[in-house]
């Protein structure tokens, strides 16, 4: 356990200020980072956190250190292709200089809001996503992580439609906190907290027929349901794809019983599978959509919901409709720093870089290519790679056993090529890089994973 010693505190605290600082780093400095980092990690962060990450990084010594487009480095300039891309954090490009400019101007201006006064950025900021998102989705909240904005989108599900009942989805994946992970579908994120919120049903993915009976069945005995939530394509469950009119039949069963339809959009949207919305591949709206990742720029965490008027009409959260008086314009939550300045102007300039370089068009082109290249790598190796999918640059690849895939991404890592596995182990292989990916890249991408699949091949003697 540390010693409170706040002299010791401020001459620590110096001292890595100063590092941050630095323009350059001794060897030494080097060093005191790299050690430093190992002791932090297992004193003051989570002991176990070294030994378990999805990442297949062996060799203590690679601390992330710096990023750059399609890449990342350590402290020693070691460069690693990026094709786990934040779980989709980094649609832009690492360290995005357009946007970094825009963020680095308002830091300059002012990075917090006083919570008192209007601020401009986050009104021009909801305007812009009224926008760019589909049908008459209108009314933004903005929070810091995806869990905090399905849990917003939870929420005024049932100030809306005066429903308790949620419908998820096995393997769905919807973020860590108590309401979100009530909502997932894997049972190893889920069984060390039951019970938790009690009134969700889950239902098998893609099956629109499993979702309109388990509604019904509620309703018959009294009970009244507040949402069905639910991942466009599933991507921790390992890039699930449902049938085509999937997203309409939900739809469907939602208008008749008049419960919202929530799309969690938070890995799938602003243009990571090839359109700028998930949902505009089958033509649909949602009433409340999440969205994250992608949104940040690379830079500045930034998540939230966007809903259809009626939801905040029948909810008094906000419009004045039907008289209401809304003694509790907070009623949803008021997050500190959701929605702040520096927040903003990355979400807008990311918005502005997407629209004029055309992020989806890029996605689905690139998206194309790697599966191209998958499909003469599985005829290759078809007792390794078994299967592959994809939409955009959400893409994975399916082996036979979480081991054989851990090996493949272990031999990508050796070639200085970083990805991992879906939810908790590798049986499933994302592949979900920035989109500015260049081609040159992906092709040094598949190259480094013919030798990964071939050597794997030779281990298991498959």
């Amino acid at each position: 356990m540390t010693e409170r010693n706040m002299t010791k505190a401020l001459e620590e605290a110096k001292r890595v200020v100063g590092m941050i600082e630095a323009e350059t780093l001794t060897d030494a400095e080097k060093k005191a980072i790299h050690d430093d980092s190992i002791k932090n990690f297992n004193e003051n962060v989570n002991p176990g956190w070294l030994e378990y990450r999805k990442s297949v990084s062996t060799d203590a010594a690679f601390v992330e250190w710096e990023d750059e487009g399609d890449v990342f480095r350590d402290l020693n300039n070691t460069e690693f292709i990026d094709c786990l891309g934040g779980f989709g954090i980094f649609a832009c490009g690492h360290g995005n200089p357009e946007i970094r400019k825009t963020v680095q101007a308002q830091l300059n201006r002012y990075a917090l809001h006083s919570q008192e006064l209007v601020d401009p950025l986050r009104g021009y900021l909801a305007n812009l996503l009224g926008m760019i998102t589909p049908g008459d989705l209108q009314y933004c909240f903005f929070c810091n992580g995806g869990a905090e904005a399905v849990e917003m989108a939870l929420k005024l599900a049932r100030l809306a439609t005066g429903g308790r009942w949620y419908i998820s989805t096995t393997g769905a994946f919807h973020g860590k906190s108590m309401g979100a992970i009530s909502m997932g579908g894997k049972a190893a994120y889920r069984e060390d907290y039951i019970p938790m919120i009690q009134q969700v049903q889950h239902v098998k993915y893609g099956d629109a027929d499993a979702a309109r009976t388990a509604v019904e069945n509620l309703i018959t005995v009294g009970e009244k349901v507040a949402a069905i939530i639910v991942e466009p394509i599933q991507g921790e469950a390992g890039v699930i794809i449902p049938p085509e009119g999937y997203l309409k039949a939900l739809r469907e069963i939602c208008d008749e019983h008049g419960i919202c339809l929530i799309f969690d959009e938070i890995q799938t949207g602003l243009g990571r599978t090839g359109t700028m919305w998930r949902c505009d591949y089958e033509g649909v709206t949602p009433d409340i959509m999440t969205y994250g990742k992608a949104s940040s720029g690379g830079l500045v965490p930034i998540t939230g919901i966007i809903a259809r008027p009626w939801t905040y009409e029948k909810s008094g959260v906000g419009t004045g409709v039907e008289g209401k008086m809304f003694d509790n314009p907070w009623i949803l939550g008021s997050p500190t720093f959701g929605g702040n300045p520096l927040a903003c102007s990355a979400f807008i300039s990311t918005i502005r870089y997407m629209l004029e370089n055309d992020i989806p068009g890029q996605s689905k082109a690139k998206g194309d290519y790697y599966l191209e290249g998958l499909k003469k790598l599985q005829e290759k190796y078809p007792t390794v790679l078994t299967a592959f999918r994809g939409a955009g640059m959400l893409i994975c690849m399916e082996f036979p056993e979480a081991e054989v895939g851990y090996n493949v991404t272990k031999e990508l890592f050796a070639q200085h090529v970083m990805t991992a596995g879906t939810l908790v182990n590798a049986k499933t292989v994302r592949i979900e890089p920035p989109i500015t990916q260049a081609y040159e890249t992906i092709d040094k991408v598949l190259a480094a994973l013919d030798v990964a699949l071939a050597k794997t091949k030779e281990a298991f003697n498959l």
